[in-house]
């Protein structure tokens, strides 16, 4: 097991350097100069210079990239270009508010998924089969910002029930938590329905109906345990996902959240600002698989052995 978790370590640092050295020279391509950005368009060529410099980016590219990782080694991301600020404190600024969306988004996904997915799985009834079709159809064929924009409409503009914009109290994240998390819920509910559906062909289930144990008893004390093994894994894949699809969705909330912060720092071409925003989500994406790797190996024996 050991060997397993280490592997997979391994593997996380590989993933958060591939995605260090590809995000450096993505932005780097990009046509146009940064240090003219920054300098305004009625900044002299001396000026231009001089900025140049200080940003590092009148060195050879290797260089660059070698004093970028010199600096990630430090854990030193940097300063912004624009706003003149350490990276660092405006990611840990606006970070709470993406991390909170996410999660939200993650248990409102789970809270619809499960119940829905081993109500249309276990049950006789068909009415709980068409329902998890039409939802999970639905959920699959909306883009999150579609989603975002309908409830803005009829919620916030027609109704007036949530705030149109903002992250202030519990009721600015309801609209973007159900937004974010409608195509993930749909996903999930899938995976819990084929997974009950599994479960229940399997011998111990024969086995505990001999012994009298059925209905609700059957699927939540012994179908149910073993059933969610998997979707702990998926899960996890998915937060990963809704922290970088959250970047969507807060800008059509208008949420001070870090996806707003580097679409603002890619349209300003500030590259520290994007190198380590990218980086940050990368890295918070490869550190959640890598948990729910290890969580499932501590849950299900069989991975150990």
């Amino acid at each position: 097991m050991w060997a397993r978790i280490l592997a997979r370590a391994g593997r996380l640092v590989l993933t958060v350097f591939v995605v260090a050295t590809i995000t450096f020279i993505i932005i780097r391509v990009v046509p146009g100069d940064p240090a003219a950005l920054v300098a305004g368009l009625e900044a002299d060529p001396a000026t231009v210079a001089r900025i140049s410099a200080r940003m590092g980016t009148d060195q050879p590219l290797f260089v660059q990239y070698v004093s970028w990782m010199g600096s990630l080694l430090r854990l030193d991301l940097g300063s912004s270009l624009v706003q003149n600020r350490p990276v660092a404190e405006l990611l840990a600024a606006r970070f709470p508010v993406t991390l909170a969306l996410a999660a939200g988004a993650l248990l409102f996904s789970l809270l619809v998924a499960i119940p829905l997915g081993v109500a249309a799985a276990s049950s006789t009834k068909p009415v709980y089969a068409h329902l998890c079709d039409v939802y999970t159809n639905v959920g699959l064929s909306i883009p999150d910002f579609w989603a975002g924009i309908l409830l803005l409409l009829a919620f916030s503009v027609q109704l007036r029930w949530f705030p149109l914009f903002g992250a202030d109290g519990f009721m600015a994240y309801v609209l973007p938590t159900v937004a974010l998390g409608l195509s993930r819920s749909a996903f999930l509910a899938r995976v819990v329905r084929r997974s009950v559906r599994d479960e229940l062909t399997k011998p111990y289930v024969e086995g505990a109906r001999s012994l009298g144990i059925s209905g609700r008893r059957l699927i939540v004390g012994e179908v149910l345990p073993n059933a969610l093994l998997p979707t702990i894994t998926v899960a996890a894949v998915q937060f990963g996902y809704l922290l970088g699809g959250a970047i969507v969705v807060e800008q059509v909330f208008s949420m001070p959240g870090l996806g707003r912060l580097l679409l603002t720092a890619v349209s300003q071409r500030d590259f520290p600002v994007v190198q380590a925003g990218v980086l940050f989500v990368a890295a918070g994406f490869s550190l959640v698989n890598f948990v729910a790797d290890v969580l499932y190996s501590v849950l299900d024996p069989r991975i150990r052995y």
